[in-house]
């Protein structure tokens, strides 16, 4: 490689001697990449295409020693420095412009103790990757809704989706956590061991460090779980979200309903005139006894005249990527989220308005149903505050063309403003984009100063801002 100049943290240009790249080379079981490589326009493209940043280096990592060497570089040489899991976080920052890359992604192991009911899970690994291994077991950890998400972003930010109500958050099943701090060092992080570095990675996001290995307490779950999906006419919304809404208040933690308003795909189970029209779609899943789940769903499936009802038995793991063919990478995404703690009538009417507004075919509302023993966990336990949220809305627009940009981010942006004054001051910092950072602190409420107090010990020159950034008190 030759001499190069790369963005530093005061967002100026540091020179870099070809020999010191070299020397980080050579200390890597992994690789560098410049622009000058095959494969550098693969390895910086991540899940969202309007992200569009070119780092100076990447540092594909192997293992932790790759990970403390690639962090020392960065300390060492004051460069910006973004870091890289699975790529799927909406704001785009696993990349940065100008500065170095720590990729992650090709640290993919998952290990089970199946006695043990315990997984350490590397950082490059996806919800797929993980559930495929802990499901030959009979296993489970609660993570997200879409397979292709990387465990790490996931489980930083908290992580939630179908069976966070029986189990919990992602970070509520995590024992422990090695890290790469800013000063280049690998710290373990659990209840005895930095624990306050612990209650700040469970929901605090990539604020302090670079997490090498997570463990995991599993749960016995599946191999089949009762799932699907009921689609009903979108004329009908007003009525199956306030009835939807009734049924959730006596639902057991086994049950979650997430209700997705949209354009019908072609799905295989929908007649071919629904294609294309707006429905409102209520996502079920029990993780319990099938029997019981049958009858726990029996009345969200009693709900108006469905057009189609596929709601049974089905593996857990297949269920994990139901919704993988509407979340593909390539697509154009920009994101609003809202949490509530509860869904009131002015809120449905609003989104039925805007829903009726869509300005495109991918465009959807979704509302994430949560609680349950997600929402027992006091709200300075961990990072993570917003243990009272319900529901979470998330205003999920997505799009092709660069020319259908400001239509998209208007409308995304016009929902948020109109239900704000609904919602709680909490958001979930992973639905956040890139153009929210004045929202940190109220999204983290009483917890961000005891973050920041944490980020100060941690990493006191805020190396680690390409994130949901909380600065050093």
């Amino acid at each position: 490689m030759n001499d190069m100049t790369l963005t530093n943290l005061k967002a100026g240009k540091t020179a870099v001697s070809a020999a010191a790249i070299e020397a980080l080379a050579a200390q890597l079981s992994g690789t560098v990449l410049d622009a000058s490589d095959a494969s550098y326009d693969e390895v910086r493209a991540i899940w969202n295409a309007m992200i569009d940043r070119r780092p100076a280096l990447i540092v594909r990592c192997a293992d932790a020693a790759d990970v403390v060497n690639a962090v020392r570089f960065a300390r060492d040489n004051q460069l910006l420095v973004a870091v890289r899991g699975g790529g799927h976080n909406i704001a785009g920052n696993a990349v940065c412009d100008g500065g170095l890359m720590i990729d992650l992604s090709q640290m993919k192991s998952v290990r089970v103790d199946a006695g043990a009911k315990r997984a350490w899970v590397a950082p490059g690994a996806t919800l797929a990757d993980v559930d495929k291994e802990t499901q030959s077991y009979g296993l489970a950890l609660p993570t997200g809704i879409n397979s292709t998400t990387g465990i790490a972003g996931l489980t930083l930010g908290g992580g939630f989706g179908w069976i966070t109500r029986k189990f919990g958050l992602t970070i509520d099943n995590l024992v422990s956590a090695d890290v790469v701090t800013a000063n280049g060092e690998l710290a373990r992080a659990s209840a005895t061991e930095n624990p306050d570095l612990f209650w700040a990675l469970r929901g605090g996001g990539g604020n302090f460090g670079v997490v090498t290995s997570f463990e995991f307490n599993l749960h016995e779950l599946g191999p089949q779980v009762i799932a699907g999906f009921v689609v009903h006419p979108f004329d009908d919304a007003q009525t199956v979200l306030e009835q939807y809404r009734k049924v959730l208040e006596t639902a057991p933690d086994e049950l979650t309903c997430w209700a997705v308003m949209r354009q019908a795909p072609p799905l295989p189970f929908l007649p071919v005139e629904w294609h294309g029209k707006e429905i409102l779609i209520l996502a079920m899943c029990y993780c319990g006894d099938l029997a019981a789940g049958d009858k726990a769903t029996a009345k969200l499936r009693s709900i108006g005249t469905p057009i189609a009802d596929v709601v049974g038995p089905n593996p857990f793991a297949g269920w994990q990527q139901a919704l993988d063919p509407l979340l593909t990478p390539g697509a154009r995404n920009y994101w609003k989220s809202l949490d509530f703690t509860k869904l009131s009538d002015a809120t449905i009417g609003i989104l039925i308005d805007a829903v009726r507004e869509l300005p495109g075919p991918e465009c959807e509302i979704f509302i994430g149903h949560v609680g349950g023993a997600a929402g027992r966990i006091a709200a300075d336990e961990t990072a993570f505050p917003q243990r009272s949220s319900h529901f979470v809305m998330n205003v999920h627009a997505r799009w092709r063309e660069p020319d259908m940009d400001w239509a998209c981010i208007g409308w995304a942006r016009h929902i948020f403003e109109t239900a704000k004054p609904f919602a709680a001051q909490t958001a979930y910092i992973n639905f956040m984009p890139e153009d929210e950072n004045d929202r940190v602190e109220a999204a983290y409420g009483g917890n961000y100063r005891r973050l920041a107090e944490v980020k100060r010990r941690y990493d006191p020159d805020n190396l680690f801002r390409m994130n949901q950034n909380v600065k050093p008190k």
